[in-house]
This record gives C-alpha cells, sequence and structure tokens, in this order.
C-alpha cells in the first residue's frame, strides 16, 4: 500500500491507492449509493428543471461516503488531500463495481 503522505502526479499512480483507502465493503457500498442518487437527483433536475435540486448533489454524493469514511473504514477521505484525483476515483471504481470488477 502507498504511503498517505505521497505526492501524486497522476490519476494512475494515485487510483491503487484511492482503493486502498476503500478495501471496507460498506464503505464501498456506501459510496455507490450515493454516487447513485447524484445521478438520478442529476436526471430528476433536467426533467423538472428544478434547477435549486443541484444544491442536494454535494450532500447527496460526500454524506453517503463520509460516512463510509468514517464509520466503517476508519480513515480520512481522500478528498481532503486530492479533491480531483478522489472525485474521478469515485466515479471509476463506481464504474468498476457496478460492472462486477471489483469486489461487492
Amino acid at each position: 500500500m502507498e504511503k498517505k503522505n505521497k505526492v501524486y502526479t497522476s490519476f494512475k499512480a494515485f487510483y491503487p491507492y484511492y482503493l486502498s483507502e476503500h478495501s471496507n465493503l460498506s464503505c464501498r457500498r456506501l459510496h455507490v449509493v450515493g454516487s447513485t442518487l447524484v445521478l438520478l437527483c442529476l436526471v430528476l433536475t433536467l426533467m423538472t428543471q428544478r434547477w435549486w435540486l443541484l444544491c442536494l448533489l454535494p450532500f447527496l454524493g460526500y454524506g453517503f461516503a463520509w460516512v463510509g469514511h468514517f464509520f466503517f473504514e476508519k480513515n480520512r477521505p481522500a478528498t481532503f488531500t486530492y479533491p480531483l484525483y478522489s472525485f474521478m476515483g469515485d466515479w471509476v471504481m463506481y464504474w468498476q463495481y457496478i460492472k462486477g470488477d471489483i469486489e461487492r
């Protein structure tokens, strides 16, 4: 596993560390729930044109993820150190989870 204080200069180098910070299945599942709710909220916003619904996105996405980290994974979310790579990692992990490429 990579050191937590390592400086990552590419997403490719960061992603294995990101996955290691999401080894707890409950944490990973909470990320998937949050990401799915974000997608559903986006669709609902576009369908209804109730743009205020976009305000819910950070709470849906990060709320579920942070509960997973603080209560199950017991670590500090990578978002605090690597916000862009972490955001990208959320969606790569989501897609891999949906496809069955990582443990569900």
